[in-house]
């Protein structure tokens, strides 16, 4: 009786917890959204976002798919931001939608560090995805990024859960959002290759090697089907309008963003200015050629975009003051805080298992360094919510380090 009321109270608390937390994730980005209609202002647009609803409303005209690169890899979101707007009719309340669904994701937050640490690391995981102003700032946006983080988390949840015996369900569920997430944005593939990854080294070798021996012919069927489909689909022409567009894009990028030496999608002052060859000597391609020929100050621009990732605030932190000490020392605490908490959980051996956690942050750090970093940071939000997971933990640590310190120092 007495372990069914310890239980049942356990239960009861960790709801107020998860509750608080949802009221105050409304508060904080869907009481946003309402004050920013209510008060008149407005929601805010980009370009993207006019490209977003003018593909959507065609979709829902005429229903015309072609094979473009953001066609195709923005497939997913195209088509959900489709039948939204095809039930509510408007953009302010397809924005209220996701406003309410970023604010619902703190619960996979909490949920996530919970499985991964303790429960204290998700109260602290949770406050700090609350402290994440690109939470609520992207939220008020018709483009793909908040619907994108909360799907990444609830496919890291459904991973976290999957491994548990029996519940079928949640494996089709996981396998479903998974595949999802592969066309919802370019950052999705890789995010999903990593969840792949995670989930590879977490099985057993021995089972999995029954499992292909079993079905190694309709595995290899189905592979060989694959590869002949897409191998026709190429040679007729059917991906033409694919690989161009991709070529283009990659082009794009090499000649306006490398070659002019960009951290960002703009120029600013902190660019790393050199004289890039275009000379095309390395097996007739122009993409190869640009890399290899140019690789040292492409290196050098790596190096500054990885500063970059950090944030805008790292080009400008003159230390001339206790002042401008102290507000470096808040700026940098966030990856101090990661760090001591991937090194204790390395320690703990709790790595292991939340690998994927870092996995997808490596994954979008990679994709920034690579590509480039918007000056909006909207590249790095994706890494963001797994960030705070990471650095509640490193907090988490700290505390119950400093509480040990005392009850020491008490006892004496």
């Amino acid at each position: 009786m007495y372990q069914q009321v310890l239980k049942y109270k356990e239960h009861i608390v960790e709801a107020a917890t998860i509750g608080v937390l949802v009221i105050l994730s409304l508060y904080r980005t869907t009481g946003h959204v309402l004050w920013l209609v209510l008060s008149g202002r407005g929601l805010p647009k980009s370009s993207d976002s006019y490209w977003y609803i003018s593909y959507a409303c065609g979709l829902l005209d005429h229903f015309s798919i072609g094979l473009n690169i953001d066609e195709i890899l923005y497939l997913g979101y195209n088509f959900l931001l489709a039948i939204l707007l095809g039930i509510f009719k408007t953009t302010v309340t397809v924005v209220l939608i996701q406003s309410i669904v970023a604010s619902l994701a703190i619960i996979l937050v909490y949920k996530i560090a919970l499985l991964l640490f303790n429960r204290t690391t998700a109260i602290i995981s949770g406050l700090f995805y609350l402290y994440i102003w690109d939470i609520t700032l992207w939220s008020t946006y018709v483009l793909s990024d908040s619907f994108f983080v909360s799907l990444s988390l609830l496919c890291v949840y459904l991973l976290l859960r999957v491994t548990e015996p029996g519940k079928l369900w949640l494996k089709g569920a996981f396998a479903g959002f998974a595949l999802y997430l592969c066309f919802f944005r370019p950052t999705g593939i890789l995010i999903a290759a990593m969840i792949v990854f995670h989930l590879a080294l977490q099985l057993d070798g021995s089972k999995v090697r029954v499992a292909a021996g079993r079905y190694k012919w309709p595995i290899i069927g189905l592979a060989v089907g694959m590869v002949g489909v897409a191998g026709i689909l190429f040679f007729r022409g059917v991906l033409d309008p694919f690989v161009h567009s991709l070529q283009y894009n990659a082009k794009l990028v090499l000649y306006n963003v490398y070659a002019k030496g960009w951290i960002y999608d703009i120029p600013t002052a902190f660019d790393y200015f050199y004289r890039p060859d275009y000379t095309i000597d390395v097996a007739d391609s122009l993409i190869l050629s640009f890399l290899i020929n140019n690789r040292e100050p492409i290196l050098v621009l790596y190096v500054r975009r990885a500063i970059a990732f950090l944030g805008a605030w790292t080009w400008q932190v003159p230390i001339r003051n206790l002042n401008d000490v102290l507000y470096f020392a808040f700026k940098i605490l966030p990856a101090g805080l990661f760090i001591w908490g991937t090194i204790v959980a390395g320690r703990t051996g709790k790595f292991r298992r939340g690998a994927i956690v870092w996995l997808i942050v490596l994954a979008v750090f990679a994709f920034c360094v690579l590509l480039f970093i918007d000056a909006m940071y909207r590249y790095r939000f994706p890494a963001m919510p797994f960030i705070a997971i990471v650095a509640a933990y490193g907090l988490e640590r700290m505390l119950d380090g400093g509480k040990l310190l005392v009850q020491k120092y008490r006892s004496r």
